[in-house]
Parts: C-alpha cells; sequence; structure tokens
C-alpha cells in the first residue's frame, strides 16, 4: 500500500482537560489496586484453565454428539471471554506489571486461531490511534460489503446491506481466523500495510499456528471421537457461531451507531478535533451493568474509559467511568450511554442509513 500522510489531531489548548482527567482517573485506580488485582490474577488462571477443560471434555465425551456440541459452543463462549478479559488487556500491557510476560501471554491468541501479530497491528496502531477515520481504522474497513462510514465509496450491493450483513455476522469470526488474518499478511492494500512492515518469521509463524489450530479444534477430535466429518464440521461452525455472536455484541456497541461522528482529514491530514475529543466524539457506552458483564465480559460496556485509558485494567473502569461521566458534564464534553438493545438497534439504523447513496449535488426541494 502507498504510504500517506498520517492524520494529525488538533493540539490540546493550555489548560489541557485530559490532563486534569488523567490525574483523577490515576488517583482513583491507586485507591482501588490493593482490592483489584486478585480479580485480574483470578481470570489469568481460570478462563485459559476453563477453555482447556471444555476441549478435554470434548474429546472425552464427544462421541455422544450433544455433548461435542455443548462443548464447542462453551469454547467458543470461551474463546471470546479468554479475549475480552485477558488477551486485550495484555496487548495493552496491563494484564501483567512485566510487559514481556504480556507480550507472551498475547500468543495465546494465536493458540486460539487468531494471528496475535496483525491484529496488535489493528486494534493498537489504528483503531485506538484512529477511531471512525476513514482509510485508518481497521475495524470497520474489514470488507468492502459493508459500508459503515457515510462517505465511504457506494456500489449497488450497499443498498442491501442491512439486509444481508446481519445474515453473515455469525461467520465474523471465520471470516477473521481462516480468511482476514491471510489477506493482511498477503495483500499489499490491507490498512496494516500503512503502519507495519511483517517480519518473514511472523510468516511462519502465522502458518503454524492456524495449521495447530485446525489439527487440534477439527483433525484430532474427529479421529480420536471416531465420528463424521460432517459432524466435526458442525461442532466448529457452532463454536465460530457462537463466539461470533458474544464478539459483535462487544464489537458493534461503542463504535458502529448513527450517534458517533466519522471524522474526515482535510487535504493536510488534519482531524478537527483534539485527540481527547475525537475518542468521545467517536465512542459510546452501553448501560448494562452487572456481575456477569464485570466478571465475565470484560466490562465491555465501558469503552470510552477504555479508549480514554487503554493503559488501565478494565477491572477499574466502572469507578473510572463515574469519573468521566461528572467530568463531561462539568466541562460540558459529549458523553454518550445507550442500553444493548438500544445500541444493536442504533447498529442496524447506520447500515440501513448508510445503504443509501446520497448525491450532494442532486438539487432537493
Amino acid at each position: 500500500m502507498e504510504k500517506t500522510m498520517k492524520p494529525a489531531f488538533l493540539k490540546a489548548p493550555e489548560k489541557d482537560l485530559f490532563q486534569l482527567l488523567r490525574q483523577e482517573v490515576n488517583r482513583t485506580v491507586k485507591e482501588l489496586e490493593p482490592r483489584r488485582k486478585l480479580a485480574i490474577h483470578i481470570k489469568a488462571i481460570l478462563f485459559p484453565a476453563l477453555y482447556v477443560l471444555g476441549y478435554v471434555a470434548a474429546l472425552i465425551w464427544g462421541q455422544f454428539t450433544p455433548v461435542l456440541y455443548a462443548s464447542y459452543a462453551f469454547l467458543g463462549i470461551l474463546l471470546i471471554l479468554n479475549f475480552l478479559n485477558l488477551i486485550h488487556e495484555a496487548v495493552h500491557n496491563t494484564l501483567f506489571e512485566n510487559k514481556t510476560m504480556n507480550r507472551l501471554y498475547v500468543h495465546f491468541f494465536d493458540f486460539m486461531g487468531a494471528n496475535s501479530f496483525i491484529w496488535r497491528m489493528r486494534h493498537v496502531r489504528l483503531h485506538h490511534n484512529y477511531p471512525n477515520v476513514m482509510g485508518w481504522d481497521s475495524d470497520f474497513e474489514q470488507s468492502p460489503m459493508a459500508r459503515v462510514f457515510p462517505h465511504a465509496p457506494f456500489v449497488n450491493m450497499h443498498k442491501y446491506q442491512h439486509i444481508y450483513l446481519p445474515l453473515l455476522y455469525p461467520l465474523y469470526l471465520f471470516n477473521w481466523l481462516l480468511v482476514r488474518d491471510f489477506k493482511d499478511f498477503f495483500s499489499k492494500k490491507q490498512l496494516v500495510r500503512k503502519v507495519a512492515e511483517i517480519p518473514r518469521i511472523e510468516y511462519v509463524k502465522l502458518f503454524i499456528f492456524k495449521a495447530f489450530f485446525i489439527s487440534y479444534t477439527i483433525i484430532l477430535p474427529k479421529y480420536v471421537l471416531d465420528i463424521t466429518w460432517g459432524q466435526m464440521a458442525a461442532a466448529f461452525l457452532i463454536m465460530v457461531f457462537t463466539a461470533s455472536i458474544f464478539s459483535l455484541i462487544v464489537l458493534l456497541t461503542p463504535h458502529a451507531v448513527p450517534d458517533s461522528e466519522f471524522p474526515m482529514p482535510d487535504t493536510k491530514g488534519q482531524l478537527p478535533t483534539t485527540w481527547f475529543e475525537h475518542q468521545l466524539r467517536t465512542t459510546n457506552d452501553v448501560k448494562e451493568d452487572n456481575w456477569f458483564t464485570r466478571f465475565f465480559m470484560g466490562c465491555f460496556n465501558y469503552h470510552i474509559a477504555h479508549h480514554l485509558f487503554p493503559s488501565v485494567n478494565h477491572v477499574y473502569y466502572p469507578e473510572v467511568t463515574a469519573v468521566i461521566k461528572r467530568f463531561a458534564r462539568e466541562n460540558n464534553l459529549p458523553y454518550r450511554q445507550f442500553p444493548l438493545r438500544v445500541s444493536l438497534a442504533k447498529h442496524y439504523e447506520l447500515l440501513k442509513s448508510n445503504s443509501v447513496h446520497e448525491n450532494i449535488f442532486e438539487e432537493t426541494m
């Protein structure tokens, strides 16, 4: 991909509100740290252990088809729980205090089928730096079949995207694990090429880990359990479908709604706001908050806190978000929060609104 100028945010004013907010958040985290660290350590052991136990259960009792399918659905759920609570934190260096341990732990993602190197580039260097910026946010620009940005190129199939995309969403993880990673490695048109050169060793790791994933999820159980390829394919699809649904609840709700802004850099690459205001204008929270979202879903509903403070572990986000909400209200800053069902409905509304090609030169009455 041709090198292009990176977008630039407006310089923060002399009275930098974000620094004031950061100071208050740091104090909040410091007060909570003695009580919350244990939860981080428990998850680092519990969720990988449950993933392994689910797989072992499939190998031992999987000759009973209902048990096989239930075990693989469980694996799909655990794949997302490990991602949200552990891998996602490790890539931001918030799982362990030691950066080397975080870097090593991220490779657990390779074990579960996704390439950790390319995901780190997509997530940290593209999505976190430039959320909702066309040409730079790789979370949105995954397929030409989806027109998420209102100013993106329009083709005729986009007229029906609000119909066919929800039907394809259950294949989201299938596409990620078995298609998208390879496209990022071998297509020079992919967004990651703007920020990363891929070392040769990563190509070797890509094929080794993908082969390992397919071997232990499909080939080995098929022969150990002496079942048909059709039964094994069905189990694998159940795992992928389950993981896709859980992951899309997390991925679709915080950015891809019509209330979020999709700013465009000017001809000099300048974005219209500061980095701080950009994160607030392109991100929203989800209202649901309970023991399940906090312990199992990695506090995904507190997404603004994550974008403003990615170096803070999610176990602190409920209190950090309370600080952000009050600070935004006191300083007349944007803060948006919707119920989960409303966020999902708003995502559908965005797909539908972007399925229409508006010609700004056409005279309207």
